[in-house]
């Protein structure tokens, strides 16, 4: 990432470059691809594709430190669980890397701490990093130990960027920018909704994601005025009545929502067929854990639609992660890339309001690769959506993501 320098010049890395939406008034703030990117899993460490090469494997002293800048980052991640090295934590931890390589590295200091994937690790973590001068707290991943996070940040007047989904441990001074359930449900219910869909069904799975797409589900049916004509819940593995009792509605419906992970969609996707429901007679709705390749060949869901971000960013910033590490990147390695160059923008343009409140929420929001985000007050945040359509094993996008928040409270 490079951002254009006093002297007005932009390098080569220019196109990677730190910059905000048109309407923002901080000039040049968060990396941005030409093209935002493909949604993979939004609950940590679910179907994650792993790195090909061992880079995790280095001894972790050697790597706790990258940047040479005067503003100090504390990076907390689980670089192991249990007793050996995480693949997840190893991918966020070189993504955040390449975001330092990319920018120079002149604007901040990264100091990376293994929280070992438990709330005792994050506090340690957290503490360590705060007594080495950070200002900012990036991570960590899991829900418990943000509570640690957060909480010790908010005693040492330090904002966090977080990257659970659990929008429990979200507050002011604690913002997620993480791939948040509420944010493809609402984008997948309003665009049917304009697509003329009136008469909806669910079909949820009874589990900690299916509780809140359902909840997030029903709001934005009353919001846009939608009927919901059937809700059938299933433990997990065992739709197949709910899938009958669906169909016995199915002439009442014109779209049904199916939020459920990927790995479980070719059993679900057999029993629709059995029961005559696909896409073909009845709008089959998604999140955006359907991009992946299982779900895309799968008969009952050609036709589908689902919201995620679009795919090039993503693609685009795995070409340099693969040409740096020699490896793949965990899907979710976005993330702390984004965080990263986010902080290091706004070290650069931003003087002692930085980190500040007023700055991260921003209503314009910042680009990063995936796409156009922003924080909210409560420290949930909004992202810019595409709708794709499942067909012929692919997908095409139907509704573009917004390239900003232009017009939106």
């Amino acid at each position: 990432m490079s951002i254009k320098s006093d002297s007005g010049r932009m390098s080569a890395a220019a196109l990677r470059a730190v910059r905000a939406l048109p309407a923002v008034a901080l000039a040049g703030l968060l990396a941005a691809c030409s093209q935002t990117a493909g949604l993979g899993p939004s609950i940590p460490g679910a179907n994650l594709s792993a790195p090909t090469t061992p880079v995790e494997s280095a001894p972790l002293d050697s790597q706790n430190t990258f940047g040479t800048g005067p503003v100090r980052i504390g990076l907390i991640l689980p670089l192991t669980q249990g007793s050996g090295p995480s693949v997840v934590g190893a991918s966020l931890r070189n993504a955040a890397e390449l975001a330092i390589s990319e920018s120079g590295g002149a604007d901040v200091t990264v100091i990376v701490k293994d929280d070992q994937s438990t709330p005792e690790g994050a506090r340690n973590a957290v503490q360590a990093a705060l007594g080495e001068g950070a200002d900012l707290i990036i991570g960590p991943l899991y829900a418990n130990n943000v509570r640690e996070a957060g909480r010790l940040g908010r005693g040492a007047n330090k904002s966090v960027i977080a990257f659970s989904t659990d929008t429990s441990v979200a507050s002011r001074g604690v913002y997620l920018l993480s791939f948040l359930v509420e944010s493809y449900v609402n984008r997948i219910v309003d665009f049917a909704a304009s697509k003329g869909k009136k008469s909806f069904a669910a079909l949820v799975p009874e589990n900690d994601y299916g509780n809140v797409a359902l909840a997030e589900f029903q709001e934005a049916a009353a919001r846009r005025g939608v009927r919901v004509q059937a809700i059938e819940r299933y433990a997990p593995g065992q739709a197949a009545a709910a899938i009958q009792r669906i169909a016995a509605v199915s002439g009442q419906i014109d779209a049904l929502f199916i939020p459920e992970q990927a790995d479980a969609m070719t059993a679900i996707s057999a029993q629709l067929v059995s029961n005559g429901l696909d896409s073909k007679k009845v709008q089959i709705l998604g999140t955006g854990l359907w991009n992946d390749a299982r779900v895309l060949r799968l008969p009952a869901l050609q036709g589908a639609w689902f919201s995620a971000p679009e795919n090039g960013g993503f693609n685009a910033f795995a070409q340099r992660y693969r040409a740096k590490f020699g490896s793949d990147p965990t899907r979710i390695a976005t993330l702390a890339y984004d965080a990263v160059s986010l902080s290091a923008a706004l070290a650069r343009t931003q003087g002692s309001q930085r980190f500040s409140d007023g700055v991260l929420t921003n209503s314009s929001g910042f680009n990063g690769a995936d796409g156009v985000f922003r924080f909210r007050a409560d420290g949930q945040n909004e992202r810019g959506l595409s709708v794709l359509q499942i067909g012929n094993s692919t997908t095409t996008v139907v509704s573009p993501a917004p390239r900003s928040f232009a017009g939106a409270s």
